[in-house]
């Protein structure tokens, strides 16, 4: 009997076509969530380093032991330019996973930012670096680097899972993964959203600022009895 077991290191895998990151880049995580059915968006708990930080890229996944980042430093050597590292840490607080030194290492490698679900260090130097990361917290504790893990397998961080090449962006809301296979088709709904509600602001500013569909809902929702207004 054989088994046809994956290596922990997984080399090759498919990313979301350049062209198709760069214009999906120019949107907001907030509309890409919406036209993906609201869903994709991690947990709020994984946020920016700081608010105005933005990233975009494709996900080069890692899974590591809580408070172990031996697999990072692989994952560094091996990501492409505009990768995201996107690290599966357990949500662990108690020490960092990576400081300056590493996201130096990935500023100068063209790796498009960090997404982790564990804690980092030396934010007031990774700050004035302006270097994108978004983890759950801070920590000055370092971690070991001691403990395997995986590359390029599917991970979960904050309720959403991610397979390597999925689009990945965030900004100060948060982060919002979208499948490999599905950003494409989602930029003409996205740019639609996007001039409705330029449309719905303008007139909003221009007076008109009641929502033509919030009688009907509340009817609804058993809220307002048929024809009852507000």
């Amino acid at each position: 009997m054989t088994t046809n077991t994956l290596p922990d290191i997984i080399r090759d895998f498919q990313r979301v076509p350049a062209h198709i990151v760069a214009q999906a880049a120019e949107l907001q995580p907030a509309i890409l969530a919406d036209v993906a059915g609201r869903r994709g968006a991690v947990d709020g708990r994984i946020k920016a380093l700081r608010p105005r930080m933005k990233l975009a890229g494709t996900a080069f996944t890692v899974e590591v032991r809580p408070g172990d980042n031996l697999m990072i430093h692989a994952a560094i050597a091996m990501a492409k330019p505009g990768d995201v590292l996107v690290i599966d840490g357990k949500g662990d607080q108690t020490s960092a996973l990576m400081g300056t030194i590493m996201m130096t290492a990935c500023q100068k490698l063209g790796i498009a930012g960090v997404v982790m679900d564990g804690a980092c260090r030396d934010s007031l130097e990774i700050d004035e670096m302006d270097y994108p990361v978004f983890s759950v917290g801070t920590n000055p504790n370092g971690p070991t680097k001691n403990i395997g893990g995986r590359i390029g397998h599917p991970v979960s961080i904050g309720g959403v899972t991610v397979h390597p090449g999925d689009f990945v962006i965030g900004d100060g809301d948060g982060v919002v993964v979208v499948e490999r296979e599905k950003i494409e088709a989602l930029l003409p709904l996205a740019a639609k959203k996007v001039k409705d509600e330029a449309a719905r602001i303008a007139a909003i500013k221009g007076g008109e600022t009641a929502a033509k569909w919030l009688d009907a809902a509340l009817r609804s929702a058993g809220v307002l009895k048929e024809g009852e207004t507000l």
